[in-house]
């Protein structure tokens, strides 16, 4: 009976590691083309034109309804610390 549970164990961790696998492929596919919207971001963010947005939103010169939370001086911040926190996991585990 050993023998059978060993097998019936090492199945299910097979399923489980292969569905991780597969998902973090998928993730990194999506990073993968994520890479040229992070480094537009990155450099909009804090430049001049960044300022001028920021400016205006201020100002009241942007629609009310308009999405602008790109503007809201922590998004970015945010989502750029966190993405290197993530660069940080990945390549610490290779």
């Amino acid at each position: 009976m050993e023998q059978m549970e060993r097998i019936m164990r090492m199945e299910q961790q097979l399923e489980v590691a292969s569905r991780a696998v597969k998902g973090l492929a998928a993730a990194l596919d999506d990073y993968d083309a994520a890479q040229e919207a992070l480094q537009e971001l990155e450099a909009y963010y804090g430049s001049e034109e960044w300022r001028q947005d920021f400016a205006a939103d201020e100002a009241g010169h942007l629609p009310k309804e308009m999405k602008r939370e790109v503007l809201s001086e922590d998004a970015v911040w945010n989502l750029l610390e966190e993405r290197d926190r993530v660069e940080l996991r990945i390549n610490r585990k290779r």
